[in-house]
């Protein structure tokens, strides 16, 4: 918690490929993105089950992709225990079988998780490419319109581990010198630990 009794809401931002270094000048690229809150990062991933596909990590170490940068978004009033069944209940509307590049991607997730606790979206350049990409998709092969995105990812149900899915990833994780985001941003450091991942479970009906 904050000193004025908030938890700080961050966005840490990744590259997708080397290209971003080119086209981030251009105000867009292919990003993933995660809310940092309460000491862990949550993110929205794709696989082929009707489960959870929301998962955590520790912050700014999401495996399979490279750190870019972090934007402070803002401060939620929310106790950390609170906060658990808050992502748990949102984890049921995110589940990994929905994960769309252009419609539903973990870009959407972390715009419509910051918007619920800060009442502020994410910065528009982080997932301009999918907007385009909705406006043109009468463009796009057919194959990327209905195909996900994702690492190489594992699901396996851990029913025994309290509110959360084990996950396994074969893609190492890389870091990179943080960049000017946005000069109305307050961008935070980098650090260069590795990190596991787990998906958060929905509550129990």
């Amino acid at each position: 918690m904050g000193a004025d009794g908030g938890a700080l809401v961050v966005l840490n931002v990744y590259d997708l490929t080397d290209i971003n270094n080119y086209t981030y000048w251009f105000g867009f690229g292919i990003f993933h993105s995660g809310i940092e809150v309460h000491d862990k990062e949550y993110g929205f991933g794709a696989h082929e089950f009707p489960a959870s596909g929301v998962f955590e990590v520790e912050p700014r170490s999401c495996p399979g992709f490279i750190y870019r940068c972090s934007i402070s978004l803002g401060r939620v009033n929310m106790p950390s225990t609170v906060f658990r069944t808050f992502i748990e209940n949102m984890a049921s509307e995110y589940h990994g079988d929905t994960y769309h590049l252009i419609s539903k991607n973990c870009n959407h997730f972390t715009d419509d998780l910051s918007r619920r606790l800060t009442g502020r979206g994410i910065p528009g350049w982080v997932n301009r490419l999918a907007g385009i990409g909705a406006v043109c998709s009468c463009l796009l092969p057919e194959s990327l319109q209905v195909t996900s995105v994702k690492p190489s990812l594992e699901y396996h149900d851990n029913s025994e581990e309290d509110g959360l899915e084990s996950l396994s990833t074969t893609t190492p994780q890389e870091s990179t010198e943080i960049d000017d985001a946005d000069p109305e941003q307050h961008l935070l450091s980098s650090p260069t630990t590795s990190s596991e991942v787990s998906f958060v479970k929905e509550p129990r009906v």
